[in-house]
């Protein structure tokens, strides 16, 4: 008898950008999803900035290319000291609630067979939708 393949417990928040914090307006610039027990962390940010341009037009490319950029590298382990921390510590470091330009939602848990097929479902239908 064959056995079920394993299923892995994951999370992910959407990456949003509020360009007047005051207004507590957003546009979903991203996903970040991860899986403690595979030690897994997928981070991808949207590259054309068009979409962003729309909604807030006075958006400095440059700047928020950095901070998104940025974003990514401690998510994926890279930068400074926040880089260093382990998968899930990083994940929660990300998604902790700020008043910043670049916030997220809260997370949301998930079950699936394979997480790079799921994240590339959640970020087709959450950004890119």
């Amino acid at each position: 008898m064959q056995s079920k393949p394993e299923k892995h417990l994951y999370e992910y928040a959407v990456v949003r950008y509020v360009p007047r914090v005051e207004r507590e307006e957003f546009i979903n610039v991203g996903l970040i999803m991860m899986c403690k027990r595979r030690r897994w962390i997928r981070v991808r940010m949207v590259s054309d900035l068009r979409r962003v341009k729309s909604f807030a037009p006075a958006t400095e490319d440059t700047l928020l290319t950095h901070q998104l950029s940025s974003f990514s590298a401690i998510a994926s382990g890279n930068g400074d000291a926040i880089g260093s921390l382990e998968v899930h510590e990083r994940f929660r470091w990300l998604t902790a609630v700020r008043s910043a330009s670049i916030q997220t939602s809260r997370p949301h848990p998930g079950k699936c067979d394979d997480l790079d097929v799921t994240f590339d479902r959640l970020y087709r239908e959450l950004i890119e939708a």
